[in-house]
């Protein structure tokens, strides 16, 4: 599959596109439903000293997320957990094509895990406390909020948590495949010598394509971990470019 055709905006009937809006409310009611299940046990990890703390958020994560999907007609597949080798902390690198993504791909990393996460989420009535839970939290238009940021991330490696991050920063709008990466992975990977697990999601932009509003359409969704990349004596860029490829190369191979 050429990347130009991964990359070209889908086009669906009326009938296709009475479906997906129809299916999203659906999704919308079910996601809240669920959440409200969950809510309580997940805030009551709080009272668990880290990190069995985050282990059991995400483990009731992982239960509500995979419901869901099933909910939704969207079973999710996870391939490549044996790269994650018992007692070494990754960086997981994904790429981001849907809102779908970011429930996707902490509650299924395999071990304590936290992400880096934009703080207005926080800003959502109750979903809000729940976002940061498992986050680190950033205010982009703050120097001094990213530098912190970026500390509490060196914390979370230390302590013996994944750091799971989206290099594009943002939903891909590009037309390409994937968005150019942003350093800050990358850094954070040259300065602890943590290995960089690429992951690719697979279907979440078919299911929640970007350039449509209240869609969701079931979809068949992979999540691939690909072998750790050292950062070994590569310059940032030099080891970004490596995950770009790796990870771009993937998806337009196996993307259909």
């Amino acid at each position: 599959m050429s990347q130009s055709s991964l990359s070209t905006p889908p086009k669906y009937g009326i009938l296709t596109l009475a479906f997906a809006r129809v299916w999203a409310v659906w999704a919308v009611i079910s996601f809240a439903a669920t959440f409200i299940v969950i809510f309580i046990p997940s805030m009551a990890t709080k009272l668990v000293k880290n990190p069995k703390g985050i282990w059991w958020f995400i483990l009731i994560a992982k239960w509500w997320n995979t419901t869901w999907l099933y909910l939704v007609g969207s079973p999710l597949k996870v391939y490549g957990k044996e790269h994650f080798k018992k007692g070494t902390t990754y960086i997981v690198t994904s790429n981001h094509n849907a809102l779908l993504d970011v429930p996707l791909l902490c509650p299924f990393v395999p071990g304590p895990n936290q992400t880096i996460a934009k703080d207005t989420f926080t800003k959502v009535p109750i979903f809000g406390w729940y976002y940061a839970r498992g986050s680190v939290l950033v205010n982009r238009e703050s120097v001094a909020s990213r530098k912190r940021s970026f500390d509490l991330m060196k914390a979370a490696l230390k302590d013996g948590f994944h750091m799971c991050i989206f290099p594009e920063g943002t939903r891909n709008k590009t037309g390409n495949p994937m968005a150019k990466f942003q350093d800050g992975a990358f850094k954070l990977s040259r300065d602890t010598k943590t290995p960089i697990i690429p992951c690719v999601i697979i279907g979440s932009a078919k299911a929640c394509p970007i350039q449509y509003s209240l869609f969701f359409l079931p979809t068949r969704i992979q999540l691939h971990f690909l072998p750790p990349i050292e950062p070994e004596d590569l310059t940032i860029e030099a080891l970004k470019q490596k995950v770009f490829d790796t990870m771009q190369a993937f998806y337009v191979q196996h993307a259909k």
